[in-house]
């Protein structure tokens, strides 16, 4: 069978396309060896599934260890009826894992199974197990998440928790390393362990080190899979260059990486879309992937997350519509929730959207809401074309003039929060079809939103900026045709939002180092 890209379930080296983690997975491995434990909490569609399965194989050469896997995702909720059926339904888990081994008196561990009625039997019967068996068992459960809200496994948590400080002193026996993965840190979790003070809370995971294994997919590393495809099908590609060109549109993210490719591989080139792997293959899947009518359960999620929770989408529409710098603070509980869900990541010290596919879908959902409420006006768009491409002067003239009659004396505060967007959706139906447009994140303290778009064989670039005062604009215009120099392009456009009660409605064509920068206030 030949192998293919995949971007549901987990991934198997004999049928799939697949990056080269082995870097990765050694150090997880080496956190094992160490006996440590801890949570690898990722967003949804990370990968994780597919690394817990790589660390069993890897465990499995080393006759010292043996790995028994439990996943809660398809187990069911009645495991959570009482603390009797839990306790016995984990450890016949434990028992069903082990019966290969060669080593298990089965007719002693049915009697065992039947004394197990409690957390506490449970415990005992752990520390029996662990003590029988030669190999260092280690305890890897999947989908944590699926029960983390039960006070049963929160329970189990915390005799764990105990079992391994015992452990520590050698005064318990216990799981070697005990691995937990989900989207959620479970170390977050609370649970009252004094019930003779009710108050004191404490985390039943706080004996976890901490995962700063980076489960994202560098260019190199992404080359890797590429190259083997291009092995397998006995094809070129400038790997390196298409490599760079997926992971500045994905960061990395392993299901894009893998749909990016799949895309390409399995509808694009087909289709006669495109011709071969280069960067306008990748550029044209990533279109198909930002395409508002393309559904995809990782855009489902990332839309109803958003939806879910209001600080959470006021604070992705400031950093992705208004530009507006956050400090990337975990302990801020909203930023964390960002980061939790897989919408945020560390950029310098500030937030930014985590990849440019989700900013593109996260704004254009937020533009299908302007769209659909009384502030968005279809307008005549026939000036706004060239044979070539677009007349972008004549789209900046007319947003101004829309402005201009619609809120120049209202609405004042609406405007400095959705203006922006304003134009966004205002741009949108122009391009809608045949252009493309991609916002680029600024990092900082710019107050700038910098879009390209792409329409027949023209291309633009267009600053957003609001007015700061001479000094910023003055530095606004450097970054500008800085930016323009390094897409080797003479013109670019400036937007300028102007909230200043005595602002002029003008235009101006600017030149700074030999870049016209065709200007707008509004």
């Amino acid at each position: 069978m030949q192998k293919f890209f995949n971007d549901t379930g987990t991934c198997v080296p004999s049928k799939h396309y697949m990056v080269d983690t082995g870097a990765k997975v050694s150090k997880i491995i080496n956190m094992i060896e160490k006996g440590q434990y801890f949570t690898i909490n990722k967003p949804r569609q990370f990968g994780k599934t597919t690394t817990i399965y790589q660390i069993i194989n890897e465990l499995k050469k080393n006759k010292c260890f043996f790995p028994i896997l439990l996943s809660f995702e398809g187990i069911g909720d009645d495991i959570f009826e009482s603390e009797n059926k839990f306790c016995k339904s984990f450890f016949k888990i434990l028992i069903k894992n082990l019966n290969n081994s060669g080593v298990l008196n089965k007719d002693l561990f049915t009697i065992n199974e039947l004394e197990i009625n409690s957390i506490e039997s449970l415990s005992s019967q752990i520390s029996f197990l662990t003590q029988t068996i030669p190999q260092k068992l280690v305890l890897i459960i999947d989908e944590v998440d699926k029960s983390s809200n039960n006070q049963l496994f929160v329970s189990f948590l915390g005799m764990l928790r105990s079992k391994f400080l015992s452990a520590q002193n050698d005064m318990d026996f216990t799981f070697y390393s005990v691995v937990l993965a989900g989207v959620h840190d479970v170390k977050t979790l609370k649970m009252k362990i004094n019930p003779e003070n009710p108050g004191k809370q404490n985390s039943p995971w706080n004996i976890a080190t901490d995962f700063l294994i980076d489960m994202t997919f560098k260019s190199n590393e992404i080359a890797t899979m590429l190259m083997a495809y291009c092995e397998d099908r006995k094809v070129s590609m400038d790997i390196q260059i298409i490599s760079e060109k997926i992971f500045f549109y994905t960061s990395g993210y392993p299901y894009l990486v893998s749909k990016i490719c799949k895309i390409i591989d399995e509808i694009l080139i087909p289709n006669k879309k495109v011709f071969t792997w280069n960067i306008e293959a990748v550029e044209e899947s990533s279109k198909y992937l930002t395409n508002k009518n393309y559904s995809s359960t990782i855009f489902d999620d990332l839309i109803k997350n958003l939806e879910n929770h209001k600080d959470l989408y006021d604070l992705i529409f400031e950093i992705s519509i208004n530009a507006s710098s956050k400090s990337y603070t975990i302990s801020n509980p909203v930023v964390n929730l960002g980061i939790v869900y897989g919408i945020l990541k560390d950029n310098l010290g500030w937030c930014q959207i985590q990849n440019l596919i989700f900013e593109q879908r996260i704004y254009d959902y937020m533009l299908s809401k302007v769209e659909t409420s009384n502030q968005y006006v279809v307008l005549d768009h026939s000036s706004f074309y060239t044979e070539t491409g677009l007349n972008m002067k004549q789209i900046l003239r007319k947003f101004q003039q829309f402005i201009k009659e619609n809120y120049a004396t209202k609405d004042i505060q609406f405007l400095e929060r959705e203006g922006r967007l304003l134009f966004l959706s205002f741009i949108k139906p122009i391009i809608n079809g045949v252009g493309h447009d991609f916002k680029e994140s600024v990092i900082g303290n710019e107050r700038r939103m910098d879009i390209q778009i792409s329409y027949l064989t023209e291309k633009y670039i267009l600053e957003l900026k609001r007015w700061n005062g001479e000094i910023y604009h003055q530095k606004g215009l450097v970054q500008l045709s800085d930016y323009l120099e390094l897409n080797t392009m003479k013109e670019g456009f400036l937007l300028i939002f102007d909230f200043r009660k005595e602002k002029e409605y003008k235009e101006e064509t600017i030149v700074h180092n030999q870049k016209e920068i065709f200007t707008i206030w509004v």
